[in-house]
């Protein structure tokens, strides 16, 4: 059977068992929009390029399955590269298909012409410029396979026009044969027996736990890894929802705003146990003090992340789900010869003291004015906590991550690694799209809010309701906490003011729900009346207090052991490098 290059494109989807794309039509991806209206693939039909990029990502973080988003050449494919960017760096599987000019002029400088696979080098994990027909399928298969496998990642598959108008024979390959491509999956079992003898002889472990860790679905494997330990856990901001914050070994989230129990129980530690976590600097703070003490054990599937910024003592290649299962069938021989897990009474009841005495912090005055925490607080007790949470960048992501408590995978969705403002409402459409059974609360800063509020558009015109709750302090407020702390509160180009725009009548411009609230009595009622909306989506407008900052914080470059707990410098009542042992 004889196809074009774009009738091949869809079909390829099709084998792949894509059900939505987001995208944007424009002249040299065009031909590809015609047999998208007989092809059983949804599209959505995004208001930015960039806004289907992130569409994408929220849709394969909810998930578990390959985003796809698809866009014309050149301004088209350029504004993609941040959403491919933030893809690549929290390890996202996306493919992104591109239109390009046709092939006779490619180089030419044609119009909307951009050397999109030059341009996208540095930020996919692969990228393909197909220059045939007979290629598309084969092609496809291969972006899908490498997004999804080893360390997932954005794909990026560039068709020029003349190829996808071409004519070929269809054929669907059935098998992937990629030599080069051979990521390692399975944990060497004598690393692993290695980890677990430090596991028995440390007295002082803390699971280190990153994102890894959920793109492998290996949550259930980490939650007998701990519980049959006795190993608490710390879960950095992309692994919130690995491990269930209301467990009794859940410490929280460590970092730069993590909490302090999280950040002093990795100092103190004897042994970390790293999986699927890459030693970020915001997490290690100055990289030269944190976890002095620690012997490392570091397991990730990528192994160039192993070694990078911190020595591992037993460093475990592979897949994280293999490895800990791994570890726990060991774990389990090892403890029942001991006869149970090693007592570190004395280090979880030192931990239990950290949390009950330095817990998350704030302030709320009945007379107001409103704290960006209470109306996340109360958010999440309101929705019962049953919700996926998408957030932007800045204080208010880091608030949801403080006072959310998350007790399942994929239910925390943000940009961690790039950190990219106006990542939240286009990835809440996609979160939404991909898990329509659930609520999806998009937490987004005025700042962020504002880059890409036309997504609300898309949502009105394809049913794809979901909340957005704007922590309105009128400024962008992480940069105006840096400059209030480090630049003797010279507040340079900061102000965005509550006012401008109206959030409410733009959501209701937009087709959605606009609420708001300016006072602490006001949270409930507001919030009560958004999740009671069903048919579409809603912002409230959190008009909240300018002034309030992000604590806990450890200053950019500065030791763990610095941290500060609140404003004006406030600082742990003993040194965290000298805390005691209970």
């Amino acid at each position: 059977m004889k196809v074009t290059g774009a009738q091949a494109l869809f079909k390829a989807l099709e084998g792949e068992g894509v059900d939505v794309v987001f995208g944007i039509p424009g002249g040299a991806i065009l031909p590809a929009y015609d047999p998208l209206l007989d092809s059983s693939v949804r599209h959505i039909l995004n208001r930015h390029e960039q806004g289907a990029g992130h569409a994408a990502e929220g849709y394969a973080w909810a998930t578990g399955k390959v985003g796809v988003c698809m866009a014309t050449s050149g301004p088209g494919g350029c504004n993609l590269v941040t959403a491919l960017a933030d893809a690549k760096m929290d390890s996202v599987p996306v493919v992104a298909i591109t239109g390009q000019v046709p092939t006779p002029v490619v180089g030419n400088d044609a119009f909307q012409e951009a050397d999109i696979t030059g341009i996208t080098m540095p930020v996919t994990k692969h990228n393909f410029l197909v220059t045939e027909a007979a290629a598309v399928a084969e092609t496809i298969r291969e972006a899908f396979h490498i997004a999804r496998t080893g360390r997932p990642g954005p794909v990026l598959v560039d068709i020029p026009k003349d190829v996808l108008l071409q004519e070929a024979m269809w054929s669907w390959p059935e098998h992937v044969d990629l030599p080069g491509y051979k990521p390692t999956t399975k944990g060497n079992l004598k690393q692993v027996r290695e980890a677990v003898r430090l596991i028995m002889e440390a007295e002082r472990p803390v699971l280190y736990v990153g994102g890894g860790v959920i793109k492998a679905d290996a949550t259930k494997e980490l939650f007998e890894l701990a519980t049959e330990g006795r190993l608490p856990v710390v879960t950095t901001l992309m692994a919130r929802g690995s491990f269930p914050d209301t467990h009794e070994l859940a410490l929280g989230m460590p970092g730069m705003h993590g909490g302090y129990t999280a950040v002093t129980s990795m100092q103190r530690a004897d042994l970390l146990v790293a999986l699927g976590s890459r030693f970020d600097d915001r997490v290690t703070g100055q990289l030269a003090s944190f976890a002095p003490h620690a012997k490392i054990v570091h397991a990730d599937i990528d192994p160039a992340e192993i070694g990078k910024n911190r020595a591992a003592d037993v460093p475990i290649v592979g897949d994280a789900k293999d490895i800990i299962a791994k570890m726990v069938a060991e774990l389990r021989v090892r403890q029942e010869e001991a006869g149970g897990p090693p007592d570190r009474s004395a280090w979880l009841s030192t931990l239990r003291g950290w949390q009950a005495k330095y817990p998350y912090q704030y302030d709320q005055p009945e007379d107001g004015p409103l704290k960006p925490q209470f109306a996340i607080q109360r958010l999440y007790e309101l929705t019962k906590g049953d919700a996926i949470v998408v957030a932007g960048v800045g204080q208010h992501q880091m608030w949801a991550s403080q006072f959310w408590k998350f007790t399942e995978p994929r239910t925390w969705v943000n940009s961690g690694g790039l950190g990219t403002m106006g990542f939240a409402v286009p990835a809440a459409l996609g979160a939404k799209t991909g898990r329509p059974d659930r609520r999806v609360v998009a937490i987004d800063g005025d700042g962020c809010f504002q880059m890409t509020a036309q997504e609300l558009a898309t949502s009105t015109m394809e049913k794809i309701p979901f909340v957005t709750a704007i922590i309105n302090n009128a400024y962008l407020g992480m940069v105006r906490q840096w400059q209030e702390l480090f630049y003797k509160e010279r507040y340079s180009q900061v102000y965005l003011s509550h006012d401008t725009p109206d959030y409410v009548k733009l959501a209701e411009a937009y087709g959605a729900v606009g609420l708001r609230a300016e006072h602490p009595d006001e949270v409930d009622a507001v919030i009560e009346k958004a999740l009671s909306v069903e048919d579409r989506s809603v912002v409230i407008d959190f008009r909240c207090d300018p002034k309030e900052m992000c604590f806990p914080m450890v200053a950019a470059g500065t030791s763990n052991d610095d941290i500060i707990l609140g404003p004006g410098g406030v600082r742990p009542t003993e040194d965290p490098a000298e805390a005691p042992i209970a």
